[in-house]
Formats: structure tokens, sequence, C-alpha cells
């Protein structure tokens, strides 16, 4: 029997009915009954009036039609509010351009802007960015060198980065690689290699630099790092080499300039005081010649007073300066065929035991030892005129 005629159990397919044992009803749910529930929202929502039920079944198709549609443009809504609305960082700029004209650089905060007449660039401008770089060259001397090198840059302007290059980045290698390839070729293959790396990099910084204002890029240049430079692998070891005997050469040069710091110095100040030695031996010469003369003019005035006691005094001071600076006299006695030797030395021996002996004879000594003198003088012309007596 089915479940749809008289007398039937009451119960469809979908066990809509109750069972023997009062079950609940166990049915797929009513989809009209869904879609008029929604209507009804959308319609309290929007201000439209709730459906009554005594309308017909196409009254009920209608108001689902209208209720989807309105549904449908309140989620269309809400989507291009979602998408219209954006956030803008700290370290971020955006650029909105209205009908792809510019019409304002957008700083951090949240905004909104109205596609699709409206377009938004968003770009990082205080990220630090790298690009690196590695290729071989020609120098100023026709030798080739692998250069290896890191851009350091960021944005600085992000509307000349959106609007004035298709390609900034692309544009930014391309320059990159001109400005070392000129930086290189008018440099020697030795300033490279060694100690010109830093004013390399300098150098391409600046050039580079120059590139980017003049397309206007909107790049600024941080920082230019040459991180290594060396001749290609088939002439390396000719090249260290030459190296080896460039560090030879700088190393007998500072030997050299070393040595020279040391010995000009040294024969500058001997120079210096041969010279002071030189000025000063005739400074003395002067004064002594000065005062000899001097002195000469005052004897020669004495002289001229007192010719028999100047004479006798110049003769005693002779002989005292004669006598003081020897031990040893021989004495030519007239009339007498021997020298007569008189030690002074031997003389002066007994007043070696004087506690305090001055290095030069007083006027008492010299007097002492000239009356011995003249003691041994006479004896000894004496006993030499005696004994010529005696042999006539």
């Amino acid at each position: 029997m089915a479940w749809n005629e008289p007398g039937g159990n009451s119960q469809d397919p979908w066990g809509s009915g109750k069972n023997n044992g009062g079950g609940k009803n166990q049915g797929p749910p009513d989809l009209d009954e869904a879609f008029r529930k929604l209507q009804d929202k959308l319609n309290s929502m929007f201000g439209g009036g709730k459906s009554g039920g005594s309308s017909g079944r196409g009254g009920n198709d209608s108001g689902s039609s209208s209720g989807m549609f309105i549904g449908i443009i309140v989620l269309a809504i809400v989507a291009y509010l979602w998408n219209a609305i954006y956030t803008v960082d700290e370290k971020e700029r955006a650029v909105i351009l209205r009908f792809g004209v510019y019409t304002e650089t957008v700083g951090p905060g949240l905004h909104m802007y109205f596609p699709p007449f409206e377009s938004k660039f968003q770009e990082k401008v205080t990220e630090l960015r790298t690009y690196n770089l590695r290729q071989q060259m020609l120098t100023e001397d026709e030798n080739i060198v692998e250069v290896s090198m890191s851009v350091q840059y960021n944005i600085e302007d992000v509307k000349n980065y959106v609007l004035n290059v298709a390609k900034p980045l692309m544009s930014l290698e391309q320059a990159t690689q001109s400005a070392l390839r000129h930086v290189v070729g008018s440099s020697e293959m030795y300033q490279v290699l060694t100690q010109g790396r830093e004013v390399l990099g300098q150098e391409v910084r600046t050039r580079l630099q120059e590139y980017q204002e003049n397309y206007g890029t909107g790049l600024r240049i941080g920082k230019v790092n040459i991180e290594s430079a060396q001749p290609p692998k088939e002439v390396q070891a000719a090249f260290d080499d030459v190296i080896r005997a460039r560090e030879d050469e700088q190393r007998a040069k500072n030997k050299a300039e070393a040595y020279a710091n040391k010995v000009i110095p040294e024969s500058r100040g001997k120079a210096q005081r041969t010279i002071e030695e030189a000025n000063a031996y005739r400074d003395e010469v002067i004064a002594r010649a000065e005062g000899e003369s001097d002195r000469f003019s005052k004897l020669l005035t004495e002289y001229k007073r007192a010719p028999e006691v100047t004479r006798e005094r110049l003769y005693i001071e002779t002989v005292e300066e004669v006598l003081k600076n020897t031990s040893k006299v021989l004495v030519d006695v007239k009339g007498g065929n021997n020298m007569i030797y008189l030690p002074l030395d031997r003389l002066t021996q007994g007043k070696s035991s004087m506690p305090a002996q001055p290095s030069e004879l007083s006027s008492q000594d010299l007097s002492d030892i000239s009356n011995r003198v003249a003691e041994e003088l006479s004896k000894r012309v004496n006993s030499a005129r005696s004994s010529g007596r005696v042999g006539r």
C-alpha cells in the first residue's frame, strides 16, 4: 500500500509522520522555508514588508528572487569595502592614482580608496635592500679582473619609483653594471686588486647615485661594498708571483727609507756639531788673539817705562812656564866642554811626602829649586876649573 493512500500508515518515506513510538520528524529541511526566512530577515533589515501566508505560489517565488538579489548586493558591498579599506605600515608609503593620474602619497595609518576608479601602489620605503653583482671586466691597462660587489639601496621617493620608470629594479641593475665598468675601466689592475678597492666602491656609489637621479627612479644608494676583486683563475698563479715581487719591492723600499731616516739625522747632527765646534774654536782663537794683543800693548807701555825690569820679569816668567812642564834641564856651562844635567824630578822628591802637592810649583818651590840649581852649577863649575888647572 502506498504511503499516501487512504488507510495507510500515515508515514511518508522521509519519516515526517509520527511512528508508533511517538518519534520526532526526521525529514530533510524545507529549502523554500529557509529562503523565505532569509527573505523576511532582509526585508526587515531594509524596511520591506513580510510576505503573508495567503499569497500564492507565484508571490513566494518573486519574493525569494528579490531577497536573493538584495543579499548578493549586500555581499558585494561588503566585499568592496573589505578590499577598499587598507592599512599602511610605518615603514611603508602608498601612491594613489585616480583614473591613472597621480592623486596623493599616503602615509602610515588606516585609509580607503575606490577601485576601479582609483589604483593603489604600496611599497616599503625604509627597508634596506641588497643587489649583488659579480662580473669580469677590463681595466685601463687591458687586464681582466673579476669583481664581486653588493649594492645596498632603498626607496627614497615612492612617487618617482612608481610612475617614472616601468622597471626601476632592472634599471638599477643595468646602471650598476655601467658604473662599475666605467670605474674599473679607468683604473689599473693593481689599484683594483689592492689598496684601491675602497676608493673604487666610493666612486661606483657616486656614479650610480647620479644615474638614479638622472633616471628619476626614486632610489637612494646607501653603500657599495667591493667584496672581492681578483684575476681570473687561469692566471691566478702568475698574479700571485707578481704580488709577491711587488711586496718584496715595497719591503726593500721601506728598509731603505728606514735606514735613510736613521743615517741622515745622525749625519746632519755631526755636521752641525762640527760647525758649532769650528765656530767655538774661531771665537776662542779670536778672543785669545785679542787678549794677547791687548796684553802686548800694555806690556809695551810698561817696557817703555822700565825696560830692564820688564825684560827680567819676562825672562823669569818664561823660565817658570818652561820649567813647569818639564822634569829635566840641560845647562851649557860657559867655558866648559860638558853639558850639565839637572834632574828636577829627583830634586823635588823630597817634597813628595807632603800631604797636599799642588799640580803647579809655587813661587817658594821655584826659589828653592833655583838656589839648589845655582849651588849645583857653582860646584860643577869649580870642579871643572880645578881639573883644568891640574891638567895644565
